[in-house]
């Protein structure tokens, strides 16, 4: 494979944010498989982003609040979370909201509590459009949303694939996470089907990626060969940095700010945005 410095010569440096834009576009983060890196992209996409001057909301949609923990918070103290955004009726989703350390950068944040709403969703009328509900007051306030999902295929990810404008498909570089893409392509295609026919594919990114293993390089070819132009050009590849943030509770752009890691994320958002041109 190329070198990602060679293989990202055309991807547009982005423009200003659209003035006339008026709803946030909506990304899901999804993979069925745990351990891929999903959650440290959507908090690293979500900070070079902000730094591209987008205003960005990221909703932590996984009980373990890995995206809340990754951020600072503690998901154990939190009053209210996004759990009660979805069962609790009247819930302002303002309230809910918190800052984060980086500019532009804001957080509905979860905790074990959303397991339950797992269940307790079933018996909601449009029970799979319960999260596009609660939130679309906040799309007025934010140019993007990255919904950090459960590493699943239930009612929760279901939720954020039929409230999403995209998917994006975070891989990790060893083959048996390879096997999980076509059920979850299958799922979204489903969705795409049944619930939400604007959803669109924005990319396969290949995650905890080492070029010096012959295993990595090889998996990522067959991704490129089956998909083809929907794998993004940047990689991210493997570093001791990216547990350090979270012990430290900030993005790696932040945190690392020169390392290549944050090099690599701030030319993901750039491929992001070229491919979202709502954004």
């Amino acid at each position: 494979m190329a070198d990602d410095a060679d293989r990202l010569i055309g991807v547009p440096e982005p423009g200003p944010r659209d003035p006339d834009q008026t709803e946030a576009f909506v990304i899901a983060m999804c993979n069925q498989k745990g351990g891929v890196g999903k959650t440290t992209t959507t908090i690293n996409l979500g900070a070079a982003l902000a730094e591209l001057g987008r205003r960005v909301l990221l909703i932590d949609f996984d009980p373990q609040g890995s995206l809340s923990v990754g951020l600072g918070i503690n998901p154990h103290t939190l009053e209210s979370s996004v759990y009660d955004l979805l069962m609790v009726r009247g819930t302002d989703p303002y309230h809910l909201i918190q800052h984060t350390k980086v500019a532009r950068l804001d957080l509905l944040p979860a905790n074990i509590d959303l397991s339950a709403a797992e269940v307790q969703l079933v018996s909601e009328v449009a029970r799979e459009h319960t999260l596009s509900r609660v939130i679309q007051p906040l799309k007025r306030d934010y140019d993007i949303i990255l919904i950090d999902c459960a590493p699943s295929l239930g009612l929760l990810t279901v939720n954020a694939l039929t409230g999403a404008d995209g998917v994006l498909i975070p891989l990790e570089s060893e083959f048996f996470a390879l096997r999980g893409v076509a059920l979850l392509t299958d799922t979204i295609s489903k969705v795409q089907e049944r619930l939400n026919n604007k959803l669109q594919l924005i990319g396969i990114l290949g995650t905890m990626y080492d070029p010096r293993t012959l295993h990595n390089r090889e998996v990522l070819d067959r991704v490129q060969e089956a998909f083809g132009d929907t794998v993004f050009l940047t990689k991210i590849r493997r570093t001791v940095k990216f547990p350090e943030t979270t012990v430290a509770g900030e993005p790696i752009t932040t945190y690392a700010s020169s390392s290549p890691a944050a090099a690599q994320y701030r030319d993901l958002a750039k491929e992001v945005l070229a491919r979202c041109p709502a954004a």
